[in-house]
Parts: structure tokens; sequence; C-alpha cells
């Protein structure tokens, strides 16, 4: 009696066993993955719908009709908006993400916040999905200060978030390749000495297998 009991169990604990790693792993590291892919692999490509070769014919206008204007500007409409910034200052054809990492002010210590920011992208660097690739993870900093010590400073950083990623997640530091590059690659360019949090952050990149 107890082993029929027992054998729905042991499936169950079988089944779970053999899951998938990638089914465990929680959306923010899945978005990461995603973005940390090289491009055209995984899901990238996934929902998009390629243009045909012979695109159909626009229907001709009605007898009388005004032609249609694509977005018009009517007399009086408010100027458009500002296009947003990019999200890298990585080369188009480089899978990377830009992320905001909280450290205090002049310190390369990682606050509550700033692990908690990155350990979905601990997760998603130590999962199956991007187990094969190297990652250079670039320190940024904004115009404030002498550029001397936000070099310096964003060293340190880039530093403190691999020793994270190594120590806290298990992501082997062969595949962690820290650089600073200071205030010399803004995400939204500045004149000196402002303060921009959009430049305060960790850039990381696909260095491939």
């Amino acid at each position: 009696m107890s082993r029929l009991c027992l054998a729905p169990l042991g499936l169950a604990v079988l089944l779970g066993l053999s899951a998938p790693a990638e089914a465990q792993i929680d959306p923010a590291a899945q978005s990461l993955i995603e973005q940390l892919r090289p491009r055209g692999e995984g899901a990238a490509t996934r929902g998009i719908r390629l243009p045909s070769a012979t695109p159909a014919p626009e229907p001709a206008p009605a007898p009388g009709a005004a032609p249609l204007v694509a977005n018009p500007i009517l007399p009086g409409s408010p100027p458009s908006a500002p296009a947003p910034p990019p999200r890298t200052t990585a080369p188009p054809d480089v899978a990377a993400i830009s992320m905001t990492v909280n450290f205090a002010s002049g310190s390369a210590v990682l606050t509550p916040q700033a692990e908690q920011s990155l350990a979905p992208l601990g997760r998603a660097l130590s999962s199956e999905a991007l187990a094969p690739y190297r990652f250079r993870i670039e320190g940024h900093t904004d115009t404030v200060g002498d550029d001397l010590s936000n070099q310096r400073l964003s060293e340190r950083r880039a530093e403190a978030v691999r020793a994270y990623l190594v120590q806290q997640h298990g992501v082997s530091a062969s595949r962690l390749q820290a650089v600073g590059l200071g205030e010399t690659t803004p995400l939204v360019p500045t004149g000196d000495t402002v303060a921009e949090p959009r430049n305060r952050r960790v850039q990381v990149l696909n260095l491939g297998g």
C-alpha cells in the first residue's frame, strides 16, 4: 500500500528534478538573458514579423479626398518630445545592457539596494543560456569631479560588481572582465560638473565565447 502511495510522489520529485533550469529563472533574469544573448540567437527574434519581399500597394485615395500624410504637423502644434537616450553605448552589433547601480558617494562599496538590483544579473549570468559567453563589466561616472578621480572610481566600482557576481552567484571569474571608463563614455552627453544619474552606471557587454 505504501509503495502505491509513494509512487506518484516519487514521480513528481523526478519530474521536478528533470525540469529544465531555464524554467526556474524569474522574469527579471530572463529579460536580461534575452538582452545579453548574441544578436539573432534564442528568443530575440521570436514574434518578429519580417516584411514581405513585395509590399502591398497602397489604396488609391477616393476622388476629391486629400492625400494622407503620416503624423502631420498641424499649425500651433507643440514640438515633438526629444528622442530618449540610447540604452547603451555599446556597438550596435554587441549584446549589452546598461543599469544603474547605487553606491555611496565617492565609494565603491555596494549598497543593499545595489545588490538587490544586481541579483537578476547574477542569476542571468549564471544561467545555462549565458554559460558559454564571457562578459565585460564597465564602470561609468558622470562629470562631477576630476577626470582621474572618476577614472579610478569607475575601475573600483566595476571590480566591486565583478566580485559580487563571482562571490554571491558563482559566476566564474574567468568569464568576467572589469574595466573603468570614468566619464569618457556618457550615456547622456552633458557639460562638465553635471550630476547626471543616468551616467553613473554599469554596462555589461557580451564578449562572445
